[in-house]
């Protein structure tokens, strides 16, 4: 009796390490664990294409490539700025937080790679096109009114359209060149695109994306029921003009908005986000089967923790990655993993001011960290990360404040201010309304480490802080920050070092690396 047990128990061993070996040489949800939302995706031969929403941040719209739908890296932006307003410049009193360029559609037609978006910040509809998506840079076509959630389609009879709207979905013909609309074309396509799901909803019908496949249109869309979760919705029809009909086609753990892929040997995808705290909105792939011409998403109608593609070798350094700020001759500036907090104020960042280091110069008075203009971002990452900087503070001016922040609406940052004429460790905790410097510690020295440390598991969303005068022995400072996604922002936390001055310009710090990794304890 006791040896069946044994062997029973050793069947049950090797049944589990051979699942827990199968899981490692699979990809597995969500595929990206950090804020990439709103996502729109092509393949080109054998390289998958994908663009997003980054808002407020500058460069916008960012390109990310892979070869497998799981391994992605930044590899361009549709635009270094968006426009030349008091509120994409943080001038004035005005900012662009939660607004800026929101989804994007990303096509490919006729050897010309094209990227659509929108903006309330500008009150426009714009598209960017470039020959080469990774390496070139794209031009810039731009008209009024702004489209809400446009996606852009080329169709095999020469005419290009935008489908755009929330609940009422409209479409309308482009003029040759996309430089406006074609007078007489716009039309209701869908009077209530959400009706699938009932009357009674949160969120109407959004986040247009339409596919061709097998001479038959697939218009999705997302909704959100009241009492129920995001869910998709899909719309199909004969001709683009419709008529369409739709139905509810996936609804699990909120996990919507995005659309299908193909690979080269003949699987389907589709790809969506969900909203996940703090660390923002990520991406999962469900596979897709086809039935009486309807594609059906998912395994059992769920999305599954495991795929049958190559497994992430993590998002270091592809979407996130250290910096030294050593740079060679023909180096880009800033790697593209960074991001400034609305527009850059070139003259006052540098990395060739001092050999091996990022200089901050302030250009002006600010109030505080979310006025701070030149704030240098990356995101964070799921399910835990830090990022760790060195910073040299000898170059600051009376009032100056400067270090390392979680930059959202909730925000909170370590960091050193001038008081005085003396300087101190401070930690800001910004959960609530006002800002509040929970602890302050007196510093003689001009060198400084600084940490901030992210758990995101399972929307813990939580934060802790440290510094050290060393590099090697580090204390906590503060208290825990509870991060919260807030709608103003619109954005998952992000690593920022910043500088700014609230007496005088002209004070200047630097960062002499920032080190990234996806685990909070290293």
């Amino acid at each position: 009796m006791e040896m069946k047990i044994v062997h029973v128990l050793l069947i049950i061993i090797t049944l589990s390490l051979g699942n827990y070996g199968l899981a490692q040489n699979q990809a597995q949800n969500p595929i990206i664990h950090a804020d990439v939302p709103d996502m729109s995706m092509i393949r080109v031969g054998d390289n998958y294409y994908m663009s997003s929403t980054t808002m407020h941040m500058s460069p916008g719209v960012p390109i990310m490539k892979s070869t497998d739908l799981v391994n992605w890296e930044i590899v361009n932006y549709a635009y270094n700025t968006l426009g030349d307003t008091d509120a994409l410049n943080m001038k004035n009193g005005e900012n662009t937080y939660g607004r800026g360029s929101w989804a994007s559609s990303l096509r490919f037609h006729n050897g010309t790679y094209y990227v659509s978006t929108f903006s309330s910040t500008t009150g426009k509809t714009y598209f960017f096109k470039t020959k080469d998506i990774e390496n070139g840079s794209f031009e810039e076509i731009s008209f009024a009114p702004s489209l809400h959630d446009n996606t852009l389609f080329f169709d095999d009879d020469g005419k290009t359209y935008l489908i755009w709207g929330g609940g009422k979905l409209n479409i309308v013909e482009l003029k040759d060149g996309l430089s406006g609309v074609k007078e007489g074309t716009e039309r209701v396509l869908i009077e209530n695109a959400t009706e699938p799901i009932g009357s009674n909803y949160i969120l109407p019908a959004e986040g247009s994306q339409l596919f061709k496949v097998k001479d038959k249109y697939y218009l999705f869309n997302i909704a959100w029921p009241r009492d129920g979760m995001r869910t998709v919705i899909i719309h199909r029809a004969d001709k683009i003009t419709g008529p369409y009909e739709g139905k509810l086609a996936f609804q699990d753990k909120g996990v919507a908005q995005g659309g299908l892929i193909d690979t080269p040997a003949g699987d389907w995808f589709a790809y969506l986000f969900r909203d996940y705290g703090a660390v923002g909105r990520i991406p999962y792939l469900v596979p897709v089967k086809w039935e009486n011409g309807w594609p059906i998403l998912g395994e059992n109608g769920k999305v599954p923790k495991t795929l049958d593609l190559p497994p992430s070798k993590g998002l270091i350094p592809g979407i996130v990655a250290s910096d030294d700020f050593n740079r060679n001759s023909g180096d880009k500036d800033l790697p593209l993993v960074w991001q400034w907090n609305h527009n850059s104020q070139p003259d006052y960042w540098s990395v060739k001011d001092r050999e091996g280091y990022l200089r901050l110069t302030t250009d002006r008075v600010d109030t505080s960290f979310l006025d701070t203009r030149n704030t240098l971002t990356q995101r964070t990452i799921g399910p835990e990360s830090s990022g760790i900087t060195k910073i040299d503070l000898s170059g600051m001016k009376e009032g100056d404040y400067a270090g390392l922040g979680l930059l959202q609406k909730n925000l909170g940052f370590v960091g050193a201010k001038m008081i005085n004429n003396n300087k101190y460790i401070i930690m800001v905790n910004g959960a609530s309304e006002a800002p509040v410097e929970v602890e302050s510690i007196p510093l003689d020295q001009e060198e400084l480490y600084l940490k901030a440390v992210g758990d995101f598991k399972n929307r813990k969303d939580t934060a802790r802080f440290y510094y050290s005068l060393d590099g090697e022995n580090w204390k906590a400072i503060g208290n825990e920050l509870k991060m919260s996604y807030t709608l103003p922002h619109f954005m998952g936390y992000r690593f920022a070092l910043f500088n700014y001055a609230t007496k005088k310009a002209g004070g200047y710090v630097d960062f002499d690396y920032f080190k990234i990794d996806d685990q909070k304890d290293k």
